[in-house]
């Protein structure tokens, strides 16, 4: 089954909301593993590159901020899944360039 085009719209959103340690999205990051919507409530799927990232409340705080600001968003709710564990395979080409343009290298 497709995307809606309010889940369409919600991951482009998302590339607003930046990792804090680094000007990469969390899209980018390959932190969002999926986006459903149902009667306006959004259900975010993600992953964070650690268990003990420091950064967890934020992002996910971003995340709702950011997507609340979209029509007919009325609802978020975000699972933390560890499973699959991020890797730096999930890195878009766009975020692995950033990382390389800020100096870490994702290989």
């Amino acid at each position: 089954m497709g995307e809606t085009p309010l889940e369409q719209r919600c991951w482009q959103a998302l590339r607003d909301v930046a990792d804090p340690e680094f000007p990469v999205s969390v899209v980018d990051m390959g932190l969002i593993y999926g986006i459903r919507e149902s009667d306006g409530t959004v259900k975010v799927t993600m992953t964070y590159t650690a268990v003990s990232c420091a950064c967890m409340e934020w992002i996910e705080q971003d995340i709702r901020n950011r997507l609340l600001r979209e029509p007919g968003v009325k609802e978020v709710q975000i699972e933390v899944v560890w499973d699959p564990p991020w890797t730096v395979e999930r890195l878009s080409e766009e975020g692995r360039q950033k990382l390389k343009r800020w100096g870490v290298s994702s290989r």
